[in-house]
């Protein structure tokens, strides 16, 4: 892993850290940097790109999906069970 590559890492978990609800751990949210990640934790869901300062995800085809410093994959149902919403902008 490449500096820069260390550097977003750690942000990521910086902002995860900052910004994740005290009960996101005790309810099972999978937070992970790549797709394929996520899609093995949760085969039957939809993998959706969760903003974690936003409190947003944004599904596949979405402008916002795959963006952002502050943001990670997770699965759809787990986001929503966590206080999160679907963003409704951003169609391609």
């Amino acid at each position: 892993m490449n500096a820069a590559a260390a550097k977003i890492l750690g942000a990521v978990v910086l902002v995860a850290t900052l910004f994740m609800p005290a009960d996101c751990e005790a309810q099972g949210l999978g937070l992970f940097r790549v797709e394929g990640q996520a899609q093995q934790h949760c085969p039957n869901d939809t993998v959706v790109w969760l903003d974690l300062k936003k409190r947003v995800y944004y599904l596949q085809g979405q402008r916002g999906y795959a963006r952002g410093s502050t943001a990670v994959f997770a699965c759809r149902n787990e986001a929503r069970r966590n206080g999160n919403r679907r963003s409704l902008l951003g169609w391609r």
